[in-house]
């Protein structure tokens, strides 16, 4: 006579959506690709994190290149999107708003610094997987919107190009947030320290072309 465990029905494991696979393969080929860089990563390895067949990222990724440029660009979009419609949203006035809102770029960048980094070392060492950072469509949204903010506060003329000043701002605090341990050695300052001194470094830069 068989036992009761013998008799038990197995436990039905749920079957994931086709939109959950498409999700987990994206997620853990950006973990991959973070890990082990673009040259390194590989799509058996990609697809034994996402618990799935080479077959099914296949099917949704025409190659390698492929499934990069979306493991990289989708969450960076949608993070760049949030962030942009959150920042419209309130706008504010003043030093003060400006420096809560360098600060909230410098914690975005803490989050995906991996992400970027992953980005600029394939860039530079397999440029036709990245794309180009025309791309990443999130981005450009989001200095399009600071170009319209400096030309509004500005109006015609300023010493320094609204387009070239949203994106030299935008390169410093990625540059200091990406090599962080390299520039700030430990002890030097505390996070809180060295962030506000990024947000003023920052927001004097921006005043170059007047009054924040």
């Amino acid at each position: 006579m068989a036992s009761p465990e013998q008799t038990s029905p197995l436990p039905v494991r749920r079957r994931r959506s086709s939109e959950e696979v498409a999700d987990r393969i994206l997620e853990a080929a950006a973990e991959e690709f973070e890990q082990s860089g673009y040259a390194g990563a590989t799509t058996a390895a990609i697809a034994r994190r996402a618990g799935v067949t080479e077959a099914q990222i296949f099917r949704l990724h025409a190659s390698k290149q492929a499934l990069f440029r979306a493991a990289i660009f989708t969450p960076l979009n949608r993070h760049f999107a949030d962030f942009q419609a959150r920042s419209a949203s309130d706008p504010g006035k003043g030093r003060d708003v400006a420096a809560a809102y360098i600060g909230e770029l410098q914690e975005f960048m803490a989050r995906h610094a991996r992400m970027f980094l992953s980005l600029l070392v394939t860039n530079a060492y397999s440029p036709e997987a990245s794309a180009g950072i025309d791309a990443l469509d999130g981005l450009q949204d989001y200095f399009r919107q600071g170009e319209a903010m400096s030309q509004r506060r500005l109006g015609e003329n300023p010493p320094v190009a609204p387009e070239l000043m949203v994106r030299i701002a935008f390169a410093a605090v990625l540059a200091n947030q990406m090599f962080r341990e390299w520039l700030f050695p430990a002890g030097m300052a505390t996070d809180d320290e060295i962030r506000d001194a990024i947000a003023a470094f920052v927001i004097q830069g921006i005043e170059a072309n007047g009054p924040v």
